[in-house]
């Protein structure tokens, strides 16, 4: 079987890989759905979802920083990647070894062509198929949703020390778009740091946004930043439906009503 990931990287199979690694916590929670448990082999630390596999699946480190000597005892038929989550290094050392599927998700119609992907490599159509058509189905029903909805500025923060925000092409504006909200700082770069006291001048957002991932944030966070907005609304955001592209965008888009409706 021969396949090409999203990098247009061709991968040769003599059958479906039945030992999986993988390296990519929204990817891992797409396998589950699918039906692969029973085939995933290592997982990383940030693999949450569902929350048992950390204690059924060998640990091989994080997203960045993996354990190799782990994935060799492992002995898997692929490894799963991302060119967002995982490095170049880390890519380039494991292909050495066993072979690497990078996906590579800044919309949903790349995220639906990953999902179908998985289903011919690990024989799953149906399930993919089945998933996909969840995800279309919720995603033209939200779009009917906020069609009336009228833009508000926004500001998406990652992290702090030093304060870091959602930029352009990245999967997270796009959602942000999609939700009707116009990303101040969607022409700053993919994750740029910025200076919240210059907020009002870079874009004066009428709602800022604090995910619950990567960085934790709290509620002297979110005063921190409202000191320096023009009457901006601050509101903490599940992190995970704005960034994690596999499966779980099928219960995204009813996380995104609850935000409008709560705004």
């Amino acid at each position: 079987m021969k396949i090409k990931d999203q990098l247009n990287r061709e991968l040769f199979f003599e059958a479906p890989p039945k030992r999986i690694i993988s390296l990519v916590p929204s990817q891992t929670e797409l396998l589950y759905d699918l039906g692969l448990e029973d085939h995933i082999v290592g997982i990383t630390k940030f693999c949450v979802h569902p929350y048992h596999l950390k204690s059924t699946k060998k640990i091989v480190g994080g997203t960045k920083n993996i354990k190799l000597e782990k994935i060799k005892e492992l002995q898997p038929d692929i490894i799963l990647c991302n060119k967002e989550e995982n490095t170049k290094e880390i890519v380039e050392t494991l292909e050495k070894l066993f072979p690497v599927h990078v996906s590579d998700v800044k919309n949903i119609e790349e995220s639906l062509d990953m999902i179908s992907q998985y289903g011919k490599l690990f024989k799953c159509n149906t399930e993919a198929s089945k998933i996909n058509d969840k995800i279309r189905f919720h995603l033209k029903d939200f779009q009917e949703f906020v069609k009336d909805i009228p833009v508000q500025k926004a500001a998406y923060f990652i992290w702090r020390k030093p304060w870091m925000v959602a930029g352009k092409d990245t999967f997270i504006n796009y959602l942000l778009n999609l939700c009707k909200f116009e990303n101040i700082y969607e022409s700053h770069g993919r994750y740029p740091e910025v200076e919240i006291k210059k907020i009002r001048l870079q874009g004066d957002p009428d709602i800022v946004m604090l995910s619950s991932e990567p960085y934790p944030f709290k509620s002297e966070h979110a005063f921190e930043l409202g000191r320096c907005t023009h009457h901006a609304k601050t509101v903490f955001v599940d992190g995970e439906y704005f960034s994690w592209y596999g499966s779980r965008l099928a219960k995204a888009f009813a996380y995104f009503k609850k935000l409008h409706e709560s705004l």
